[in-house]
């Protein structure tokens, strides 16, 4: 009986580490309300904002050179009555600015969505199943990213290379299963593919579009299947919600070497003497993600390497989709100093993509610096992106981001 308490115990402290284990001294666990004395049945409740002004040189003559943006707002809550038992809710707006506000605040721009809504069934203190509108994505650890603690301004865009194609902004509707195999984690899904997707585009002859599942029907083309799997070295990683942790700031010391794909049969289609014929999109992916204190001083090394392997079928390009290939990594390290003040994280980030369709590569650099009053619950951060695709553009963005 001690023994099971114990393992209760351990899974619920569990649950919160990519909650406490990112340098805030002052976070103590966040918002939750308790419903029994150990804790054990409780309502958690997150809510974070990120706001950007940005100076793009490259702006049109007509517009202003300084925007302001509301990147997010969001509210999360989760609950357990039981250990046996979990419900999510995510939901927030992205990107409010100029161009998405509207006069009433009833604009699409304007409104609260869901990002996420499921249920889950732990089959063991390791293994458990859910079901719903979820983000247990497969291909790699930046398709799985959390909003709460990246390490860079924003996230890698190809890295979410499937978000508004055949998914809700990087949310499908489906099942999954999670857990882990000693040092081992997984995470597998199937999921009904979107039938009105980003790509609307109608197939014409010598182009191929993703609407499959619109253009064939969901019979022929409804699932896609997805799986990441990585296999931590060190210390390990919590997995009990499914958004990945960008930097610990040395609150851990991680090594995690990780592999992951997507499936997509007749995702895409192309026209073949006038008639529709689907072809499959696959898209796999390995990766590494190294975070470690470096002393006793505060200092703390961060890094991430993942090459990608896109297929959308035949020279497929589309906004940031393309088949083709990419590298991305990024490195940061954390100066010395005390815990309790503000801490310095200078960061370096570089992305290459190549398409079949194109000769023109995308490449992305960013230089950025972050700012911790309090680990990642209070930031600033500061970041020069210079992207070369055909032309190039730069553009200096100061975002301020809360979390509680």
């Amino acid at each position: 009986m001690k023994n099971k308490k114990l393992l209760q115990l351990v899974f619920f402290l569990s649950s919160f580490q990519f909650l406490v284990a990112q340098g805030s001294p002052d976070y103590n666990g966040g918002l939750k309300i308790k419903f029994d004395e150990d804790g054990k049945k409780y309502l958690r409740l997150i809510s974070w904002a990120q706001v950007q002004a940005t100076y793009n040189n490259d702006a049109p003559a007509t517009s202003s050179k300084t925007s302001f943006n509301l990147r997010r707002a969001r509210i999360m809550l989760f609950s357990q009555i039981t250990d046996k038992f979990l419900i999510l809710t995510h939901f927030g707006l992205n990107s409010l600015n100029a161009g998405t506000l509207s006069p009433t605040g009833k604009g699409d721009g304007s409104q609260l969505f869901l990002h996420d809504a499921w249920v889950q069934y732990s089959l063991s203190n390791e293994h458990a199943i859910g079901a719903g509108l979820h983000y247990f994505n497969g291909i790699s650890r930046l398709n799985n990213q959390s909003t709460l603690n990246m390490m860079t301004l924003d996230n890698n865009r190809q890295s979410w290379a499937t978000i508004g194609l055949s998914d809700q902004f990087a949310r499908h509707v489906g099942v999954f299963m999670k857990g882990k195999f000693g040092k081992l984690q997984y995470r597998i899904a199937i999921n009904d593919a979107i039938t009105n997707g980003l790509d609307a585009r109608p197939a014409l002859s010598g182009q191929t579009v993703y609407g499959g599942a619109n253009l064939l029907g969901t019979k022929d083309a409804g699932k896609t299947f997805a799986g990441y799997f990585e296999y931590n070295l060190l210390d390990q990683e919590s997995n009990f919600l499914p958004f990945k942790v960008g930097t610990y700031l040395g609150g851990k010391k991680v090594f995690n070497i990780g592999a992951g794909f997507f499936v997509h049969p007749n995702g895409t289609v192309k026209l073949e003497s006038g008639n529709p014929v689907g072809e499959d999109v696959s898209i796999f992916a390995i990766d590494a993600f190294y975070d470690t204190p470096l002393g006793d001083d505060g200092s703390a090394l961060t890094a991430y390497a993942t090459y990608q392997s896109n297929n959308y079928g035949e020279n497929y390009l589309y906004s940031a989709y393309g088949t083709g290939n990419m590298i991305y990594s990024h490195v940061g390290y954390v100066f010395a100093g005390d815990k309790t003040k503000t801490r310095f994280q200078p960061y370096l980030s570089y992305g290459s993509n190549s398409y079949d369709a194109t000769t023109s590569n995308r490449n992305v650099l960013g230089v950025g610096m972050n700012a911790f009053m309090s680990g990642h619950n209070s930031k600033l951060t500061l970041e020069y992106q210079h992207q070369d695709y055909g032309t190039s553009t730069s553009a200096v963005t100061l975002q301020a981001m809360i979390y509680l």
